[in-house]
């Protein structure tokens, strides 16, 4: 052995692919592609204390079912909404992201498609894709195997920082933003549940993690949101908690349309339904803490903006 494709990694490729990238217009992508850092410059002037937030995360074993069925772009999308969600639910416009890539073989029938759906999420979370680092490891991946990580930047006022756990009340109302499907978490359970004969159900598990960017910095700029919760891995409870104050505890009425996605996963694989609510989303994937007085015109708000928004709980008083 003597050279460094015949080791495994293909310079040549990885040359081609950066190409493709730099071909692709989109108002996503800035003039740093390419280069050894990325970045844009900042626009501070709407700011008085202006405050920086960064997040990474990843798809998990999305990608599995995602390898199996050989569709790619849709996880590049859930790569982005992963961090940007998180991003925004703290009150932090996302503008910078960056993605890393690991993979047996730079396969541009992968790699395509891939970073196609990661520019179509930062488009959707009107954000910069600054940089990103393709790595191609043969020893560490199997032909067609990959992971994905992301990393995202964004900038708040300080004032309008989220949680504002201090202003929290028991008997708030809690405000659902409805979710896509299983989103990116919950995966490895839905796997084990879900027969690899019911392609069609595996189908729907790929559909893409929601971007609630758009939707969510209008409430927010309204200072009617006291907290809002990314419903990832830990289910409802286990993210709403993460945004109140010690003592309260959330309280939801589950009354809210469950998309027949949960329904399947739960049948197939004889799940009980409190481990269901522990686990996934259950249809939603974001929630508000507003105060309760304040439940109306948030609504209000949800309807103008054309923004489906369901109440479905409230704080209150953890039992002692």
């Amino acid at each position: 052995m003597s050279t460094y494709k015949e080791a495994g990694v293909d310079i040549e490729g990885g040359d081609r692919f950066a190409r493709f990238i730099a071909s692709i217009k989109s108002p996503a992508l800035g003039p740093g592609i390419g280069g050894f850092a990325g970045g844009m410059e900042l626009d501070l002037s709407g700011y008085r204390e202006p405050v920086m937030l960064s997040c990474t995360d990843g798809v998990g074993t999305k990608l599995l079912i995602a390898q199996k069925l050989k569709t790619y772009n849709t996880v590049g999308i859930d790569l982005v909404a992963m961090s940007v969600n998180d991003l925004i639910v703290c009150g932090a416009k996302p503008m910078l992201f960056l993605d890393y890539i690991a993979i047996g073989g730079l396969d541009e029938s992968i790699l395509h498609p891939l970073v196609e759906g990661i520019i179509a999420g930062c488009e959707d979370a009107k954000c910069r894709l600054a940089g990103g680092e393709t790595a191609e490891m043969p020893d560490l991946y199997d032909s067609g195997e990959f992971d994905l990580a992301g990393f995202a930047v964004g900038m708040v006022e300080k004032s309008r920082m989220l949680p504002k756990k201090e202003m929290i009340r028991p008997g708030d109302s809690i405000i659902g933003l409805p979710s896509s499907g299983i989103h990116s978490n919950g995966l490895s359970l839905a796997r084990k549940a879900i027969p690899e004969s019911e392609t069609g159900l595996l189908k729907e598990l790929l559909t893409p993690t929601r971007i609630y960017v758009r939707e969510l910095t209008p409430l927010i700029e309204s200072g009617l949101v006291l907290g809002a919760a990314h419903i990832t891995g830990g289910g409802l409870e286990g993210n709403i908690i993460r945004v109140l104050p010690q003592g309260l505890r959330p309280v939801l009425d589950r009354n809210w349309p469950v998309p027949s996605i949960f329904e399947a996963i739960q049948r197939h694989g004889g799940i009980d339904t409190e481990e269901m609510y522990r686990v996934f989303n259950m249809g939603i994937g974001i929630a508000l803490v507003v105060p309760r007085a304040e439940e109306a015109s948030l609504l209000k708000l949800c309807e103008d903006r054309k923004i489906r928004a369901l109440p479905i709980g409230r704080v209150e008083t953890e039992n002692l």
